[in-house]
């Protein structure tokens, strides 16, 4: 299985960032170049494709978490020395005991929901790392662990704050394992928007949230105060998240109308996940409760199904749903109407 390397902050955000001249900001500026650099030096091995489950193959039942929370303490050789085990006490360190929640939060999430047993279906542990590197604007799936920088303090705070971040990465590797989506174009767009959908349901899950309660944010609490935003995106309204004199607005698309053609970021996978997003969205909206009832199951299903080619368009992806919808709720049913207009309404032909 290729290496995969998945990150939270877009290369676009860290790049605007790193140019940042302005008083104030020096650190940030300084840990965005870093960051970047360490994205940019895997984005050959994250184009690839990943070798997906043979089709059809389903996962076990689902088994307890195994967590396993290490500490970089600054450095950057991984995992690091190992600071909480399964069933064990908290530390103390917000970062080592956030990251363990919700590894466990996400865990569960698959396991309650869709029947999954961990990330790749079979028990996979689950290994994190935190305090990666000085002041790392970050976290990652490195394919087979998370890793969390603890940010720069000007506009980034510590990456486990997020709930959405770890469930985002988290699915990045369940994706690894399922579909192994190709990371460029509307494929990397799809295997971006699949973390953000996940990521979210983590968070909804948690919270107990319906999807009228729910934020639909992604990211939500890792911007300083400084920063005039209220996450990295949002699904419901993308392209709405932050719009900062350092930061730029957020460039997110809500429908075709304004995909952006670029060969930036592997072909914009950051930017255009805006509109199979707000597809996602629009159908839990349209259904109403708790979101990972009914768009998650039609989601999961077309992830794991085997049904996916690892180019997928967006195209090819809202009919795969639409069949996900039909088998999982019948031809012509409330779920599988919302689900085509859904994807009408982002200009996505079914």
């Amino acid at each position: 299985m290729h290496s995969q390397f998945c990150s939270i902050v877009p290369p676009y955000l860290l790049r605007r960032l790193a140019q940042q001249d302005a008083p104030g900001y020096s650190s940030a500026a300084s840990a965005a170049r870093k960051a970047l650099g360490h994205v940019e030096s895997f984005q050959s091995a994250r184009a690839q494709a990943t070798p997906a489950l043979t089709p059809g193959v389903r996962p076990v039942k689902p088994g307890p978490a195994n967590r396993t929370i290490y500490d970089a303490a600054g450095g950057e050789s991984l995992p690091g020395r190992q600071v909480r085990g399964e069933g064990g006490p908290a530390t103390g360190d917000a970062a080592a005991d956030e990251a363990y929640d919700a590894l466990g939060h996400t865990h569960r999430l698959y396991a309650d929901a869709f029947g999954r047993d961990s990330v790749d279906g079979s028990g996979l542990r689950l290994d994190a790392t935190v305090h990666f590197g000085k002041l790392y604007d970050n976290a990652f799936w490195n394919g087979s662990q998370m890793v969390f920088g603890d940010g720069d303090g000007e506009v980034f705070e510590r990456f486990t704050r997020s709930v959405s971040v770890i469930g985002h990465e988290l699915a990045h590797g369940v994706t690894q394992y399922s579909a192994g989506l190709a990371y460029r174009n509307q494929a990397g767009a799809l295997n971006e928007s699949m973390s953000d959908v996940f990521g979210a349901l983590v968070e909804q899950y948690v919270k107990n949230q319906t999807s009228a309660e729910a934020t639909w944010l992604i990211g939500e609490g890792l911007f300083t105060p400084t920063v005039q935003g209220v996450a990295l995106r949002s699904m419901k309204e993308p392209g709405t998240a932050y719009d900062d004199d350092v930061l730029g607005k957020d460039p997110q698309p809500d429908s075709m109308d304004t995909y952006v053609r670029t060969s930036a970021d592997n072909g914009g996978v950051h930017i255009n996940s805006g509109i199979p997003n707000r597809a996602f969205y629009l159908v839990a909206e349209a259904v109403g409760g708790y979101a990972w009832d009914t768009p998650g199951r039609i989601w999961y299903e077309t992830l794991t199904n085997g049904s996916l080619p690892p180019a997928a368009t967006f195209a090819v992806f809202a009919r795969a749903t639409a069949r996900a919808a039909t088998d999982l709720f019948g031809a012509g049913s409330t779920e599988h109407d919302a689900v085509v207009r859904a994807w009408e309404t982002v200009k996505v032909k079914v």
